[in-house]
């Protein structure tokens, strides 16, 4: 199993192979667990079982030809919009592509960042609209290519790179909003990436 290919996991595990079905879901729990920790109050099981269930019954969707780590985070995008309506489906509808999850409620991130310019990013992160939010953790925390996230997201390349460069020039705004330190603010340009992939290492 541990040579086996995604694709040959997913199309054994369609067959009736258990077997097939664990070994995708261990080699790919860590990745779904913190695609929902920093979002989702509670208990995320459910939406991590949900994420993997939904690739049984959207098999024929993946050709093999793709990602299949861009096909599953695109189907964990879609449990998370819908757990995130059902969560506020007493309020007024939600753009969920622009509203940010500061605006959602209050945050609560598993992640403890150990330097003051880590938890000033993870800070600024979740005052972003939540499609530049998800391109930021998919490229740095998940180390998808762009090509995978257009994948993910269900858009052109071109759009997947045209929203990750205007991600992170929001997420560095925020950061220079949020610090009253000016050296902070002149080291953020050159830091960006290095902290943002030592809070991955936090998790």
């Amino acid at each position: 199993m541990a040579d086996a290919s995604d694709s040959q996991l997913l199309t054994a595990w369609r067959g009736g192979d258990q077997a097939a079905g664990e070994a995708l879901f261990a080699r790919h729990f860590a990745s779904i667990a913190r695609f929902f920790r920093n979002k989702i109050h509670g208990d995320i099981e459910e939406l991590i079982q949900r994420t993997f269930l939904g690739c049984l019954e959207g098999q024929q969707r993946f050709s093999g030809e793709g990602s299949f780590r861009g096909f599953l985070f695109g189907i964990a995008r879609n449990v998370l919009y819908n757990q995130l309506r059902t969560n506020h489906r007493h309020g007024a509808p939600l753009d969920l592509d622009e509203v940010s999850l500061c605006e959602l409620g209050p945050t609560a991130s598993a992640v403890v960042a150990k330097e003051q310019e880590e938890q000033l990013l993870l800070d600024a992160l979740f005052r972003l609209p939540l499609a530049h939010q998800l391109v930021i953790e998919l490229f740095y925390w998940e180390e998808l290519s762009v090509a995978e996230i257009a994948e993910a997201l269900g858009v052109p390349v071109g759009t997947a790179a045209t929203r990750l460069r205007r991600a992170r020039q929001l997420l560095e705004e925020q950061m220079a909003m949020l610090t009253s330190s000016q050296a902070v603010r002149e080291r953020i340009p050159f830091g960006f990436e290095t902290w943002a992939r030592n809070l991955r290492a936090q998790q």
